[in-house]
Parts: structure tokens; C-alpha cells; sequence
């Protein structure tokens, strides 16, 4: 340094004392500029101090001589301690030259300058709230210096400015919040946990309300939150348990919407317990202003739904957000809003990125609470739900083959709580659900299934349906539809049945040609899952339904094969299924014309399965047609297969479902034909168990002379008791059977790579 350079007022022992190597000399210096400094308080001589500032700063704090630096710094303390109240007036000259030292390669220099910041602060007090962001600012730097002395000196600085923060009511949040929500984003640990102290200890000061400005911090928060120190995450778990204390006691001044979108990014093991419960009590304060979020928190919360116990926390809170949000959705969500007769649809909102951000959404799309008791409007504008956003949501779950069991069952839970709550703009999506909830009937999980079924059946019988999707048989993609000719081999008296019954929309016909499809192109499905698929069905959608219109389209099937393999699975679900006990029932006396119909709609495509056909009949009590058609089945070709439906039918005969057929043996006089139907078929059958069997149920008919048919039994009417209804022409049906069992005939023989026909073929 200059010696020769006029410092004054300074007196050259002042300024050679600062610029030694020592300490007592610096401080001796220290001393004799706070003497100085104070007499021109004394004379209220500003211009001085000013100087006296000046020189400290320029010529020594920031000199390029480390002791020269030193001896600046304590030179500006002195000038502060002598300042004491007026320091104020002088903050600015005398905290900036500090504050530039706090950068120093020089440990010792760091260090010193935190003292004599220290020494500052502790005089200003409250004055120095107006320099409270640079203060914060240093000091989150000098919270990471590698050297402990300098962070013990930084510590010492920080809890003093705590408590001035603390006892003062003239602290800026509004500009120190920009600050906060840059630093919050620090990697370093250090810097996180002087974050973390600041933001509780700013929460915890009654006249700030940080909570205003918790949206442009939370991101930050979460992200130390999932910080590898437990220490931090502990302190940061604090922090967010009061800020969510605060926002529990004033749920009305809370920015829901605007922190939701935050939430749902934040998807770390470490975290994700924790964004959970906020979303859970957010939806439950908040109501129906989280719904434009909705599908932001659907992609956040339905993966945490499959977890294992090992993470059950976070499964039974994502569980109660996902609870929470469905009941939200109300039949007021089916309404479009109209201006000039158009109508404005819900805004589609992107999906969430996949690396975190603080903003899920467009600014442009973000709405804010409105500050009312019911929280029912934002920005005073009804609440949207966002049905666009959701179902896409859904729809990408259900086509993922990693997502679990329980989140597949809680998306289908979904598109039915959707499909009941609002149809009408559900149905606009149906098309493009419709293959992927098809698809899902051959999940691995019976409850996925029954889900699906579900969801399935509520399409295909809603009345929001009967419209919408009046065009969707038409032009669906034929890859998804059985192959149904245009021109049919029945008689016109067949299947002039409508495709479906008045109670189900055209999704339901659709529905059927495509399940009837699935089973032809997966038969594992048909083998495994068939049977309990066609029976939920039946208890959702009425088994009259089901079967009704299953008979029509298998009438029309063109893959014979799979036409008889389908009329056996369907047959033995109504001999047997508990669910169609009732259907049973109503064919069993064709007492109304309806079961006429239904009678002779199953028959025709029964006629595929000639095993089938006769157990119909037996079904119906129409033993006289049964014994017409066992008797033809000579003409027919016996395979192990056949004889092996044949023994099936025996074991059903001995089954409770024909409890009534076989009291109906003990009135031979009027039963005669069932009596010949049961020894045809035990003609038909080698000497097995089954044959064994019902020969021994065919000696205990009493009194076997009443076998013989009379002449009055010969001339009374078949089926007297319900000819006022049924008006069957049973010469037709069997006619029809013939010209199935032909073509079957013939595409086995087809099959088999003979173009000879037998010698004993059908009569047509």
C-alpha cells in the first residue's frame, strides 16, 4: 500500500497499524478509528464518517494485500460500533465491501469478515431488514465453505439475523420470496439446510404469512425433501407438517390449484408419501377446485395403488385420494356449456412430463382458488372436470402391460364411476375404449374381468348410448367383427330377431359380435375364462339377453367349427349355471310366446351341436322332437367326440337341473317319447359307465308294458299344453337341423381332404 497516499482524517499510525501482520495492532487501529468516528457523531459531521467509510472500504477491504483487507474489515465493525443507532444511515457503504470479502480464496479472510458483519448486524438490528436480501445471500454461500471456522463464524451471523427477523414486524417477504424460490433449488446440503432453517423459521412468525407463497416454493421443498441426509429430510418433513397445520386452519386463502399441479410430479420413493397426504387433505379442502387437475393426479396416484405392504403408507393414502377425487365427479359434469347454440367442450390438458417441474400445466390454463367458504368456482368461473384428460390417462394404464392388478381394477372402477356419473360425454370415447376393454377380458385376474364386465355392460345398456352410438356397428373396424354374411341359409322365420332387446343400446349387439370374436381368435379364453364371462354377463345384462342375441350371431357364423364349440360352451353354462335358473325356467314350459321365440331362436343355432340340440329339447320338454332328432343321428358321423358330449348329457340327465324329466318317467302313458328319447341314446352308446348308468335309471321306470305307444297316445297333440302359445312348425326346425348337420358334414369332409360323399348321407 501507498504510505505516502492521504488517508486522513485517518492519522498515518491508524493506517500503518492496519495494514500489519498482527492482529492486537489491527485492533489497536480498530479503536482508534471507533474514537475517531465517534467524535464526528458528536459533531454530526456525516461528511466525515462518510470519508472514514470510504477509505476503509476502497483503499484497505478491498485491497489486493491480505492484511490490508483484514485490517479494513475491522476498521468498518469499529466504524460501526461507534455509528450504534445512526449505523443505519450507513448500512449500504458498510455492508458491501464486507460482503465482497465473503468470496475470498483466504479462509482467515472469510472468517473475519463474518465477524465484523456479525459486529455490524448486532448494532444496526432492525435497520439492516432493508439489506436483508444480500445478507441472505452471503450467508447461503458461507452456509457450504468447507472451512469450520468459517461456518461456525456464518452460523453465529445467521442466528443473530434470525432473531431480528423474528422480533420485527417490517420484514419484506414479497421481496425476499424471488430469492427463497432461486436458492431453494440448491444441490448443496449445506445451502439446503440454511434454506430449510430460514423457511421454518419464517413460518413460524406471526405477522408473516409465507403461506401465500407456498405454490413458488413447494416444488423446491420436495425436491429437498427426497435430499439423501436424513437429518434435512427430517428438518424438511417439519417444515411441510406446519405449512400443512396452517393450511388445515385456513382452508378458504389457500392456492389449491395452483399447488396440485406441483404434487402430482413429484413420484420418488422418498417423497412420495408425503405428496400424497398433501393431495389427500387437498382434495378433501379443496373439493371440486381440484378437478381440472384431475387427471395430473390420477397419473401420480394410480400407480401408488398396486404397491406392497412395504409401502402400504403411501398405497392407503393414494387410496383415499383416489376415493376422494371420484366422489367429486357428479352427474352435473354431463352438462355442456353453450354460447350461440355451440358447445365448448373441456379444455384437454397435456400430461404430466416426466422429469419434475415446478409447472404441470400452461400458465394460460392455471386457475387459483377463489376465496369463498364452499370453493365451489375459480376465478369465478364453474369448474371444469377434465374428462378428456382422465380418460386418456385410464386409457394409457389399461393398454401398459407393467401396471398392477389394483391399479387396472381402479381404472376400470373409473371408466364405470365415469360411464354412470356422465354418459353422454362418456360415449364419445366409447369408440376408442371399446377394443382395449375388450382386449382386457383375458387379464390373468378374475376381479380385472369382472371389472371390465362391468364396465362393458354399462355401455352396452345405457340409454346416453342409443344415439351416440347408433353409427358405431357401421363403421367400426371389421378387424374387430365376426364375419357375418350377407345372405343367411335360414329360413326367414330364423332370425328376423332384432339384434337387441329393447332394454340394450347398439353397443350391445356390438358388443356381442366382438366377444363372440375374441373367443373365436383366443379359444384359450373361451376354454379358461368362457364360462364365467358369459355367466357375469348374464347376471348384468339379463340372460335372455345374452343368449338371445349370442344365437342370432352364431346362426350366421361362418366358422362352423368354433359355431359348435360355441353352442356347447353356451349349453352347458344354461344346464348347469345357477345364474340362469331362471331362464331355465322359462323355457322349461314354453308357456308364453316369448319363450316360443326364445325357444326356436336357440334351437337354429343349437342346431351346430347335435348333442346340444337334444338337451334343448329335454330343457323345453319338447321329448317327442328329441326323439325325431336322436333318430336321425344315424345318419350322422359318431366321433369319440360325439359320444363323448353323449355321456356328458347322461351325467347332466342325473344332475338336479333334471330332477323334473326324471319324474316325469313315472308317467309313462303321457311321456312316451321321453322314455324312447332316453333309450335312443342309450343305443347310442358302447357298454361304458355312462351307458351303464342310465340303463339302470331306464329299469326303474315302472311298469314297462305302458312303453308302447297307443293309439290314443299316437293321435293326442305333442305338447298340448302349451299349444295356445307355441305354434311351432317342428317339420321346419327339423329341416333346419338336417341342413346344418349337411354343412357341417361337408366341411369336415373338406377338412379331411375327401371330395366323395358317403353313401348314407342326410335326407334334405
Amino acid at each position: 500500500m501507498n504510505t505516502e497516499k492521504d488517508f486522513s482524517p485517518l492519522t498515518p499510525n491508524i493506517v500503518r497499524a492496519l495494514n500489519d501482520k498482527l492482529y492486537e495492532k489491527r485492533k489497536v487501529a480498530a479503536l482508534e478509528i471507533e474514537k475517531l468516528v465517534r467524535e464526528f457523531v458528536a459533531q454530526n459531521n456525516s461528511t466525515q464518517i462518510r470519508h472514514v467509510i470510504q477509505i476503509l472500504a476502497s483503499e484497505f477491504a478491498l485491497s489486493q494485500h491480505p492484511h490490508s483487507r483484514k485490517g479494513g474489515l475491522i476498521g468498518l465493525a469499529a466504524c460501526s460500533i461507534a455509528l450504534g443507532k445512526d449505523s443505519g444511515l450507513y448500512l449500504k457503504e458498510l455492508i458491501e465491501p464486507v460482503l465482497t470479502c465473503f468470496n475470498d480464496s483466504d479462509s482467515r479472510l472469510r472468517y473475519y469478515a463474518c465477524e465484523a458483519l456479525y459486529n455490524i448486524v448486532k448494532v444496526a438490528r432492525g435497520a439492516v431488514l432493508p439489506h436483508f436480501n444480500v445478507l441472505f445471500d452471503g450467508l447461503s454461500k458461507l452456509a457450504a465453505d468447507p472451512d469450520p471456522n468459517v461456518k461456525s463464524g456464518s452460523e453465529l451471523l445467521d442466528r443473530l439475523l434470525k432473531d431480528i427477523v423474528t422480533e420485527s414486524n417490517k420484514f419484506d417477504l414479497v421481496a425476499f420470496v424471488p430469492l427463497l424460490r432461486e436458492r431453494i433449488y440448491s444441490n448443496n446440503q449445506y445451502a439446503r439446510q440454511f434454506i430449510i432453517s430460514w423457511i421454518l423459521v419464517l413460518e413460524s412468525v406471526p405477522d408473516i404469512n409465507l403461506i401465500d407463497y407456498l405454490p413458488e416454493i413447494l416444488d423446491g421443498l420436495f425436491q429437498i425433501l427426497g435430499d439423501s441426509s436424513k437429518e434435512i429430510r427430517r428438518t424438511c418433513e417439519v417444515v411441510l407438517g406446519e405449512f400443512l397445520k396452517e393450511i388445515k386452519k385456513t382452508p378458504s386463502s389457500v392456492k389449491y390449484a395452483e399447488m396440485a399441479n406441483i404434487l402430482v410430479i413429484h413420484s420418488n420413493d422418498l417423497i412420495q408419501l408425503t405428496a400424497m397426504t398433501w393431495m389427500r387433505e387437498f382434495i378433501q379442502l379443496a373439493g371440486r377446485v381440484v378437478l381440472p387437475y384431475s387427471s395430473g393426479i390420477l397419473t401420480a396416484v394410480l400407480p401408488c395403488l398396486s404397491y406392497d405392504d412395504r409401502k402400504k403408507s403411501t398405497k392407503e393414502a393414494a387410496s383415499a385420494c383416489n376415493h376422494s377425487l371420484m366422489k367429486l365427479v357428479t352427474p352435473e359434469d354431463d352438462e355442456d356449456e353453450e354460447v350461440a347454440g355451440d358447445t365448448i367442450p373441456s379444455p384437454a390438458r397435456p400430461s404430466p412430463p416426466a422429469c419434475p417441474s415446478p409447472t404441470l400445466y400452461n400458465e394460460s390454463e392455471e386457475v387459483t382458488q377463489k376465496e369463498s367458504a364452499d370453493n365451489s368456482a375459480v376465478y369465478g368461473l364453474p369448474v371444469t372436470l377434465d374428462l378428456d384428460g382422465i380418460v386418456q390417462v385410464l386409457d394409457r394404464h389399461l393398454h401398459d402391460s407393467t401396471t398392477g392388478m389394483m391399479t387396472r381394477i381402479a381404472v376400470l372402477k373409473w371408466l364405470y364411476h365415469l360411464y354412470i356419473k356422465t354418459p353422454r360425454k362418456m360415449f364419445r370415447h366409447t369408440d376408442s375404449l371399446f377394443p382395449m376393454l375388450l382386449k382386457t377380458l383375458s387379464d390373468e385376474s378374475d376381479e380385472v374381468i369382472l371389472k371390465d364386465l362391468e364396465v362393458l355392460a354399462e355401455i352396452a345398456s345405457s340409454p346416453a348410448g342409443q344415439t351416440d352410438a347408433s353409427d358405431s356397428c357401421d363403421n367400426s373396424d371389421n378387424k374387430l367383427e365376426l364375419q357375418v354374411p350377407v345372405a343367411a341359409n335360414a329360413s326367414s322365420k330364423v332370425g328376423d330377431s332384432s339384434p337387441s332387446t329393447p332394454s340394450m343400446n347398439s353397443y350391445f349387439y356390438k358388443f356381442m359380435i366382438n366377444l363372440l370374436k375374441r373367443f373365436s381368435l383366443e379359444r384359450k379364453l373361451l376354454e379358461n375364462r368362457g364360462a364365467f364371462i358369459i355367466r357375469q354377463l348374464c347376471l348384468l345384462l339379463h340372460a335372455e339377453n345374452i343368449f338371445h342375441s349370442m344365437a342370432d350371431i352364431l346362426l350366421k357364423e361362418e366358422d362352423l367349427k368354433f359355431a359348435s364349440t360355441m353352442v356347447q360352451t353356451l349349453n352347458t353354462i344354461l344346464l348347469t349355471s345357477a345364474e340362469l335358473f331362471q331362464l331355465r325356467n322359462q323355457l322349461k314350459d314354453l308357456r308364453t310366446q316369448e319363450s316360443c321365440a326364445l325357444f326356436c331362436c336357440l334351437y337354429r343355432s343349437w342346431c351346430h351341436n347335435p348333442v346340444a340340440t337334444v338337451s334343448l329339447c329335454f330343457l323345453t320338454q319338447n321329448y317327442q322332437h328329441a326323439y325325431d332328432l336322436i333318430q336321425k343321428f344315424g345318419d350322422l358321423e359318431v366321433t369319440v367326440d360325439f359320444l363323448m358330449e353323449v355321456d356328458k348329457l347322461v351325467q347332466l340327465i342325473e344332475s338336479p337341473i333334471f330332477t323334473y324329466l326324471r319324474l316325469q318317467l313315472l308317467d309313462v302313458e303321457n311321456n312316451p317319447y321321453l322314455i324312447k328319447a332316453l333309450y335312443g341314446l342309450l343305443m347310442l352308446l358302447p357298454q361304458s359307465q355312462a351307458f351303464q348308468l342310465l340303463s339302470h335309471r331306464l329299469r326303474c321306470v315302472p311298469n314297462p308294458e305302458l312303453m308302447r305307444t297307443s293309439k290314443y297316445i299316437e293321435s293326442k297333440p305333442a305338447g298340448a299344453k302349451r299349444a295356445a302359445y307355441a305354434h311351432m312348425d317342428y317339420n321346419d326346425l327339423l329341416k333346419h337341423f338336417d341342413r346344418v348337420q349337411s354343412k357341417h358334414l361337408e366341411v369336415r369332409h373338406q377338412r379331411s381332404g375327401r371330395t366323395d360323399h358317403p353313401d348314407r348321407k342326410l335326407m334334405l
